[in-house]
């Protein structure tokens, strides 16, 4: 395989040990030599791998409270030695310094003491000085070293080694594990930054038209890595906050897509796999997805972007993109590509009202299928349960008054911002039709109550005959009738979800 190394040493200094054990054991058992510091050594040891202490490379013990562990040229120069340099591998004869071919680091939880109210004596502990360094430098000397910088890299790593029956990278993956490994690098730094300097403000494109200035107030690089593309607007963020918002409801969903336009999806799917949840997103309306911005809760690979590619979109969004897939997406030069990342993000919402300011709770409320209220007679299928559950999940983040048609996990249609919910469902009605879905069957989604059964009505005529709402009219009976009578189910959440 080309460039292919074997690890034969590998230095561990992790702050949280979730899911290192099965790295430690296939390191082991391929006679790996590992060296390692303080709690990380103590776990390794009590899990019956033998290890070489940091200390006994460098002759010295951790000092300053543990400020200063690895931070020795014996550490740094095994990390940094070019293998194919003479004057490094005599240098490296020398000072009797051990080649290190792994490094895996888990940073100290900078955002996490910060988010949690700690002190800042707490908080400044938290700044990790040895792990960054380490992480940098392995990602620096990416042809001869691999690095992995955060808990997921371990299992990609032990499904390499089981694949290849060998403890060896090749170029490609040791490349792709220093570009993580970056990223990994500049959002920590960025948050260090961020704390240092609460108000800085991010120069925008443009404001909302091309006249207007604007700026974002935050750190944008906690919330996503930008890997190409031109300056983000004004517009644009908005669009990226209201996709990632909808795209948190569904994190942890089957592969999802959504296509947003105006801050509202205007296409949204689930599949079993990536490629056909694209597909079935910008069916549902493909004339709007022009120019708009495509998030994905799942890495985009070749296939997915080759399609992606086909279409005119302003931004595209995915927690990660195969090498190959970013290679294409990157062939439009203006198109904004963002590597989403988890912050935490505030539970209040803040926005500027006549001369102060308005300030709520973020609706963070996801009602569970197990909590829903049968109002009818007629029980909606365990199918339309799901397509409930996913229309009802559509409809918190779309902008009121709202409608949203769904069949199969899949967004046919919503009516948007209407001031009739009449109006927004007969919206809905109409642009489904338009693209030819057939509603037989299909459910229809409220952010609020129907206060006449006006809108089940026209549902029925239209063959859906699952419905989700809030409920909480005085005059709920009437649609609640008008269902039983015509063998609609219909459910209550008792929560409604309006987005102004």
């Amino acid at each position: 395989m080309e460039n292919s190394h074997k690890i034969k040493s590998a230095l561990i200094s992790v702050f949280s040990k979730d899911g290192l054990d099965e790295l430690v054991k296939i390191l082991d058992s391929k006679g790996v030599k590992i060296y390692s510091t303080g709690g990380t050594q103590k776990h390794i040891e009590n899990l019956g791998v033998s290890i070489t202490p940091v200390e006994e490379l460098t002759d010295y013990p951790s000092i300053l409270g543990g400020r200063v562990k690895t931070l020795h040229p014996k550490v740094f120069g095994g990390i940094l030695s070019r293998r194919n340099n003479e004057e490094d591998r005599l240098q490296l004869s020398e000072f009797k310094i051990p080649e290190i071919d792994l490094v895996v680091v888990d940073l100290y939880p900078f955002e996490k003491t910060v988010a949690s109210g700690s002190s800042e004596q707490e908080i400044i502990e938290k700044i990790d000085i040895g792990g960054i360094s380490l992480i940098r430098a392995a990602a620096k000397n990416f042809k001869d070293v691999t690095v992995l910088s955060k808990k997921e890299h371990y299992k990609q790593l032990v499904d390499i080694f089981i694949k290849k029956n060998d403890a060896a990278t090749n170029i490609s993956e040791r490349k792709y594990f220093a570009t993580e490994s970056f990223s990994v690098s500049s959002a920590y730094d960025a948050a260090i930054y961020s704390y240092f300097n609460p108000s800085q403000n991010t120069p925008l494109r443009y404001g909302e038209n091309p006249h207007q200035d604007g700026w974002f107030s935050g750190n944008l690089q906690d919330v996503f890595t930008q890997l190409h593309g031109k300056q983000i607007s004004y517009n644009n963020l908005l669009d990226i906050d209201s996709a990632i918002m909808l795209m948190e409801d569904f994190k942890d969903a089957i592969p999802t897509f959504a296509i947003l336009k105006h801050n509202n999806a205007c296409g949204f799917a689930s599949r079993t796999n990536l490629l056909d949840a694209y597909c079935s997103a910008l069916e549902a309306d493909p004339v709007s997805a022009f120019g708009g911005v495509l998030i994905s809760n799942k890495e985009i690979d070749l296939a997915t972007a080759t399609l992606i590619n086909n279409l005119f979109c302003e931004v595209v969004i995915a927690p990660s993109f195969h090498n190959e897939a970013l290679g294409v997406l990157k062939s439009k030069k203006n198109r904004i590509i963002l590597k989403q990342n988890h912050p935490t993000f505030s539970d209040k919402i803040v926005r500027s009202c006549l001369n102060g300011t308005l300030i709520q709770k973020r609706d963070d409320s996801v009602e569970s299928i197990d909590s829903f209220e049968l109002k009818t007679n007629q029980k909606p299928t365990s199918s339309q349960m799901e397509d409930l559950f996913f229309a009802n999940k559509l409809a918190k983040h779309t902008k009121s008054n709202t409608i949203v048609l769904v069949k199969n996990q899949q967004l046919l249609a919503s009516g948007t911002g209407q001031t009739s919910r009449v109006d927004a469902l007969n919206q809905a009605i109409h642009k489904a039709k338009t693209f030819n879905f057939d509603l037989q069957d299909a459910v229809m989604a409220s952010d609020a109550f129907f206060p006449f059964p006006d809108c089940v009505e026209i549902a029925g005529n239209q063959g859906i005959n699952a419905v989700i709402q809030p409920g909480g009219s005085v005059k709920d009976n009437l649609s609640i009738d008008y269902c039983n009578n015509n063998k609609i189910g219909m459910v209550f959440t008792g929560t409604r979800h309006f987005k102004h």
